[in-house]
């Protein structure tokens, strides 16, 4: 059973200042008609990137108490809903929502961050690398970048893709984890494209869908386009035009920001965007 307003737990940090994580995840999945019910990770004054000195509090110990109270008052979900996850325990408790909230069948979606241009986070460690393939196979859908598809599959990071069909063997070699729906984003080409890339395992089919590289990295853009591509996944759409969709926002909002010059380090104009969202 689906609720009249589809519900999804999303289970992400929270950075009070530079648009990523919650304070994206949240308003983009209301302009598209879901309540979006946050556990949270952590909460930082502002995400990690260009900014020093920032104030953290990890949430880790407070997250299996919040799910025991939702257990205990019947609280169910449509979709459970993963992103940066920070130490091993908080990947285990993941696993254990997963498992003790799927008695309706809520559909899974794993965003495995681990890492971006190549390189890991500095907190991930070989046992979170372990955990995460663990968790990946918990999953329905899961949407990694280029670099974290590398490490899930022991896989070699080139700076510009030449050969996409290497790739693109990486999407069923991905999905044998367990999820029936993978999308690998953020694939950097030869051509000056941003090429993301689907598969879906019952019908063995193939998309691909590219948008022009512009010479700048926003924070938040991966949750943005994770969260749009769920969306339009809970509103049935095929994943085809989730995919399509979701990179079509994503570049919207990049192209926005950029065209107004906006400081990188406060992520996209996402209330410039947001309406484009709407039923």
């Amino acid at each position: 059973m689906q609720h009249s307003v589809p519900r999804v737990a999303a289970v992400h940090d929270i950075s009070c200042f530079g648009r990523c994580s919650l304070t994206v995840i949240m308003p983009v999945l209301a302009s598209m008609g879901i309540q979006a019910c946050p556990l949270p990770t952590a909460v930082l004054s502002t995400h990690l990137g260009g900014f020093a000195d920032w104030e953290f509090c990890d949430f880790t110990e407070r997250m299996p108490a919040f799910l025991a109270h939702w257990k205990k008052e019947g609280v169910f979900f449509d979709c459970i809903y993963s992103g940066f996850l920070a130490s091993q325990q908080q990947i285990e408790i993941v696993e254990r929502f997963i498992s003790e909230f799927s008695r309706n069948r809520p559909l899974i979606v794993v965003d495995p961050v681990m890492g971006d241009e190549g390189r890991l986070y500095t907190t991930y460690t070989p046992a979170m690398q372990k955990k995460m393939k663990a968790l990946v196979r918990k999953a329905d859908v899961i949407t990694p970048n280029y670099t974290e598809a590398c490490f899930l599959l022991g896989e070699s990071y080139q700076d510009k893709v030449l050969q996409l069909d290497r790739v693109r063997d990486w999407l069923p070699r991905l999905a044998e984890f367990g999820p029936a729906k993978v999308v690998i984003t953020g694939i950097p080409c030869y051509d000056e494209k941003i090429m993301n890339l689907g598969y879906e395992r019952e019908r063995n089919v193939f998309w691909e869908v590219s948008a022009d590289w512009i010479p700048v990295r926003y924070p938040g853009t991966g949750d943005i386009f994770a969260s749009v591509l769920l969306g339009c996944l809970l509103r049935r759409e095929d994943l085809l035009q989730a995919i399509t969709k979701a990179s079509d926002f994503v570049a919207l909002a990049v192209k926005t920001t950029f065209q107004a010059g906006m400081p990188v380090r406060e992520g996209v104009l996402l209330e410039k965007v947001l309406p484009f969202l709407y039923p």
